[in-house]
């Protein structure tokens, strides 16, 4: 309710705090491919050369346009149109807040499909403000056990069961690290934020992602949204095989390398969101 009332008393504020935060999330040639505005500008705007209210933001897809319409008032119109062949065949009416979260996600895809790579996704949310999806998809550092072996079963029916199945040896291999490396340091946070960070952020990027979307695409080099996310778990699971192994052997060294490895390719945090 909070949120709702900062938008009406400021919607112009809140438009344009929606616009930035688009063109961070994307690179400006494609937001401004996909992304348009419309604005209404009054004599005054014209001679001081401002730019005017917004009156409507419109997010165009191949099979649907999303549109978000202001007018003083406050009153807001957003809806969703199913479009083929360039014709509205119908429209959507949603309340705001879910308009928001549905507009969050088409971005999400569109940053995922720009990159390639369906961590773009939760880069492109962060981007935006926004939580990803499946809060329940977290790994607390106080249960740390415990969310570890309870986030395969979470996961079934959400993602493949490839993945669901790579999450579960993924979850055992922190969880016998994590009990050799207990006060060693360094060693043991990059256990912890590999459990913490690295692994629940990989699959909220996915679940983060259109339903219809993460099902039908294919990104340019021929993968889809499913095989990309394995490949990663892919790569967090060898990670972890060799942070294990490291433990077992008491090698500090070889598990601080794997830690700059995840680091590298998993920290959200490093990258430019600019």
């Amino acid at each position: 309710m909070a949120e709702a009332q900062a938008v009406d008393a400021d919607p112009q504020s809140f438009l344009n705090g929606l616009l930035d935060s688009v063109d961070r999330a994307l690179p400006a040639a494609i937001s401004g491919g996909v992304l348009t505005v419309e604005r209404s500008r009054s004599l005054g705007d014209r001679l001081a050369g401002r730019p005017g209210e917004i009156t409507e933001v419109r997010l165009v897809g191949a099979s649907e346009t999303m549109v978000l319409g202001y007018k003083p008032g406050p009153r807001w119109t957003a809806e969703i149109a199913r479009v083929s062949g360039g014709v509205i065949i119908s429209r959507r009416t949603l309340a705001l807040g879910e308009w928001l979260t549905a507009f969050a996600g088409r971005i999400a895809a569109i940053a995922a499909d720009a990159a390639g790579d369906a961590a773009a996704s939760s880069r492109a949310l962060q981007a935006l403000g926004i939580q990803p999806a499946a809060a329940d998809i977290h790994v607390g550092e106080a249960t740390i056990e415990n969310d570890l072996r309870a986030l395969g079963a979470r996961l079934d029916q959400r993602v493949p069961a490839e993945a669901a199945a790579a999450v579960r040896r993924i979850g055992e291999l922190l969880v016998d690290t994590l009990t050799r490396v207990v006060g060693s340091g360094e060693s043991e946070i990059i256990v912890r934020r590999t459990a913490t960070a690295y692994l629940p952020d990989t699959l909220r990027a996915y679940l983060s992602l259109p339903a219809d979307w993460a099902a039908g695409h294919v990104f340019p080099d021929g993968t889809t949204p499913a095989q990309a996310l394995i490949v990663q778990l892919s790569a967090l699971e060898s990670a972890a095989g060799r942070m294990r192994d490291s433990a077992v052997e008491q090698d500090a060294s070889a598990l601080l390398v794997n830690g700059r490895f995840l680091s590298d390719r998993f920290a959200t945090s490093s990258l430019d969101l600019s």
